[in-house]
């Protein structure tokens, strides 16, 4: 991850501003804080290899959650050990020789890994400026940071184009578990050259469990799981995932959004200019924006900030109301 900065450094954090990892605030990530109840794992899930069983079941519980209940006969997703493995392999996926279109500013990794590959990289704004030349496109949706949305006719019809030019089409939908409205995941799982990937630690607050899916035609899956090799994901995340995305998730996801909402009045409250974001974080724009982090890092409130764009932060949601009143006090001291 050389070079390419992430959310999570709380130990950094500590080091340059003091205090005990308890004594912080983490907001600079897009996970939610409020974790899910994680089921029982029984002793032999623990003590054996991840079976074909065990595998399958996580799979189509993934098909059912992120279809909607309405793919029963869709092609199951991969899981993956975190949809960053997937990352790291998607360049082999794509033409080789030709230049990658990155819808942007977005997550660091694609334009990262495509350079480790070895191919031309080019930032674009707007899918209207994808060229003939284009070997690939990776867009992310929602998009992280700006939130910026591409409706599924917009997606597809840019998969349509990417076909005509013997090209592909990936779209990342990491923060798009509360705008299931907005996949194409079963329009990848029926088209050849179109990818969509899933993460499954956001939405849930399990980044550390490292389980994605991904979507896209069989043999485009078949050659991902030989990338990854045997047993890639752990029994125990296999377990979890089929438990939490079989089960009654309408109180959890009403929390979140009502942490999205308060997030919301906080900043709004302190007078800051929120330009985008998702139900899990908000992007606000400060013409001092390196001093406001600044200033939070010292009340060991850590947030995102963005070597592209310095006047941007991004700010995830608290765990509770009593995070809600800290954060409102801190931006309220800035001011002072």
């Amino acid at each position: 991850m050389a070079g390419v900065f992430h959310g999570g450094g709380v130990a950094a954090a500590m080091a340059a501003y003091g205090g005990r990892a308890e004594d912080w605030l983490d907001l600079s990530t897009g996970i939610n804080p409020d974790m899910a109840q994680l089921p029982e794992i029984p002793a032999r899930v623990w003590n054996r290899l991840p079976d074909r069983a065990l595998e399958q079941a996580a799979r189509a519980a993934a098909r059912d959650w992120y279809l909607g209940g309405g793919g029963k006969d869709a092609l199951l997703p991969l899981p993956v050990p975190g949809t960053q493995s997937f990352i790291q392999i998607l360049p082999s996926l794509v033409p080789s020789g030709r230049p990658v279109a990155i819808l942007s500013p977005t997550y660091g990794e694609y334009a990262h890994c495509f350079r480790r590959a070895g191919f031309d990289v080019e930032a674009i704004d707007s899918p209207d400026a994808l060229r003939a030349d284009h070997g690939a496109l990776i867009a992310v949706n929602p998009n992280n940071p700006t939130g910026r949305v591409l409706t599924p006719g917009d997606l597809i019809a840019l998969a349509e184009r990417m076909r005509r030019q013997d090209g592909h089409l990936h779209v990342d939908e990491a923060f798009g578990d509360s705008r299931r409205a907005l996949s194409i995941a079963r329009h990848a799982a029926e088209t050849e050259g179109v990818t969509v990937s899933r993460s499954f630690g956001k939405f849930f607050g399990l980044a550390g469990l490292r389980l994605g899916f991904v979507f896209a035609a069989s043999t485009v899956l078949d050659t991902i799981a030989d990338e990854l090799g045997p047993w890639p994901v752990s029994g125990p995340a296999l377990h979890i995932a089929n438990n939490l995305l079989r089960g009654d998730n309408r109180d959890f996801a009403a929390r979140l959004a009502a942490r999205a909402r308060c997030l919301e009045q906080v900043l709004e409250g302190a007078g800051l200019e929120i330009t985008g974001g998702t139900d899990l974080f908000k992007l606000v724009r400060h013409s001092d924006a390196a001093r406001l982090y600044e200033h939070l890092a010292r009340s060991h409130i850590l947030v995102r900030r963005f070597d592209y764009a310095g006047d941007w932060l991004r700010i995830g949601l608290t765990p509770d109301e009593e995070g809600d009143r800290r954060l409102a006090y801190a931006l309220a001291a800035a001011k002072d």
